[in-house]
């Protein structure tokens, strides 16, 4: 696998976490890869050979080729059908809302091709420039010019909301509403009503991905010997709490996890 990472300009740099590409040789034996919530929204384009999306354990959906993947709250499975080559747009949660009108909601758990958010000649357009650009500079220039024209027309997202997903990220996701709210729980309704619309899940929801993050993390660095080391630097209430909380969101328990071949591209992407 190839799997780089390129930095947004700065204009950007607040909405935008990375552009990122990956390239896999075609296979024989293909392997299904488990996908894990990241917390993240991604745009991305299809350059290579179709990608299943399995739906159920037998059942498969061929992923659009231009696409927006939304925020995910369970794993699943994908499938390259040959060559793999995948251009992307990772915003932060709160910054995909800052281009479109559509509730963030409403894309959750699932891939909503662009041409259903952005004006279908735009979305097509763009389409083909990133498929016709030579090389991963010129996409990166062609996707920034059309962030940053439609960020011209579109409010930035509500202060509170923006305030709340930093306060998670900066506690690892440990940080409680009440406490991020400084006990203004006034604020919590119109809090949980605006999150849902501009990240597409609840903050509660997110802080468990992002402290699920933090463990991920821990656990393929090697940063500590044991699960309840992990469990306790993360501050889940305990072992099992980690281990019940890691399963809802991959599908496995942490020692099936390192070395599993099914999971060989999240690992990637996480490390």
């Amino acid at each position: 696998m190839n799997y780089q990472t390129f930095q947004p300009h700065q204009d950007l740099a607040s909405l935008v976490n990375c552009y990122w590409t990956l390239e896999v040789p075609a296979a024989k034996d293909k392997e299904r890869q488990r996908i894990i919530p990241d917390g993240c929204i991604e745009m991305a384009f299809i350059l290579g050979d179709d990608i299943k999306r399995y739906t159920t354990k037998d059942r498969y959906i061929l992923q659009p080729r231009a696409m927006v993947l939304g925020q995910t709250i369970e794993p699943f499975y994908i499938e390259p059908t040959g060559y793999v080559n995948t251009f992307a747009i990772r915003f932060y949660p709160y910054g995909f809302a800052n281009f479109v009108t559509v509730p963030i909601e409403h894309l959750a758990n699932k891939e909503t091709p662009i041409e259903v958010l952005f004006e279908k000649n735009t979305a097509k357009a763009l389409e083909q420039k990133i498929i016709k650009a030579s090389d991963s500079k010129q996409r990166i220039e062609i996707i920034e010019h059309f962030l940053l024209t439609k960020l011209n027309d579109k409010t930035m997202v509500d202060t509170i909301v923006k305030h709340t997903v930093d306060a998670l990220f900066s506690s690892k996701g440990t940080e409680s509403i009440t406490a991020i709210l400084k006990e203004d729980l006034s604020k919590r309704r119109q809090l949980e009503r605006n999150f849902k619309r501009q990240i597409g899940v609840s903050p509660k929801q997110l802080g468990k991905v992002i402290r699920l993050q933090t463990a991920l993390k821990m656990l393929l660095h090697k940063k500590t010997d044991t699960l309840t080391d992990i469990a306790y630097e993360s501050e889940y209430f305990d072992q099992a709490h980690f281990i019940k909380d890691f399963k809802e969101f991959t599908g496995i328990n942490p020692k099936e996890f390192i070395g599993n071949e099914n999971m060989a591209l999240s690992t990637l992407f996480y490390k």
